[in-house]
């Protein structure tokens, strides 16, 4: 099958996208408003995209109601953002965090998280996330009709003592990060390095993945009530 983008409208793409491009990276970005009002949502579109000086990107469309997410407002507006990177004891924190609240509810306090000091921003993170990120905005891009790119320079970062090993290297077998696939996401726990036995490759090629959950496998939140193509939890 053959595609052509110039075809679908924007919620097609997105699915398109979001089921292709897998797994994805979870930045899970606190901000602080103007008004000193904390809030915390998990960006999918979040990357690396340098190294001197280390910096990251987040992609963000707007909220299903049209106006621009309180994350990027609060970006835009202070100049100031952290990456705290999701792990299994906090996905569903992460998850519920999706939801489009009001702008002057604080979404730690309602999700219950602990707001950990930051060095040198204002914006707290996420108590216990195993690496957090302070950042502090270098450029925002428009992207098509309504999306933005915000680049931001990792000032600091925060790893716990267990993680860090000798010359910048990180315990990854030991992180448990849980990433993003479509509307669903996926715990990663397993490592390998190439080649591989062509009996494994064997036993594996038909095989499906594993849920945890317990729902059938060819289950999806897309096109279900809880699902929506700005990337919001709607119910």
């Amino acid at each position: 099958m053959i595609i052509d983008t110039s075809t679908l409208d924007a919620a097609s793409a997105y699915k398109l996208l979001i089921g292709s491009i897998v797994p994805r990276p979870i930045g899970w970005i606190s901000t602080m408003s103007v008004d000193g009002v904390a809030n915390l949502a998990p960006i999918s579109f979040f990357t690396c995209v340098g190294r001197k000086p280390p910096m990251v990107s987040i992609t963000m469309q707007p909220r299903s109601d049209g106006q621009l997410k309180d994350t990027f407002v609060n970006v835009r507006d202070t100049g100031e953002f952290c990456f705290n990177l999701v792990s299994l004891p906090h996905a569903h924190h992460a998850h519920r965090s999706a939801a489009e609240f009001p702008t002057e509810v604080d979404e730690f306090d309602v999700l219950g998280l602990g707001k950990a000091p930051s060095d040198v921003v204002r914006v707290p993170r996420v108590d216990g996330a195993p690496i957090s990120f302070e950042c502090t905005l270098e450029r925002v891009i428009p992207v098509g009709n309504d999306d933005h790119v915000v680049f931001g320079i990792v000032q600091r970062v925060h790893i716990r003592d267990d993680l860090y090993l000798e010359g910048g290297r990180v315990d990854t077998a030991a992180l448990g990060p849980v990433g993003r696939l479509a509307a669903e996401y996926t715990l990663v726990e397993n490592v390998f390095t190439t080649p591989l036995d062509d009996e494994i490759l064997a036993a594996r090629h038909p095989a499906r993945m594993h849920r945890l959950d317990g729902r059938p496998t060819e289950f999806s939140p897309i096109g279900t009530k809880a699902w929506s193509p700005s990337g919001s939890v709607m119910d």
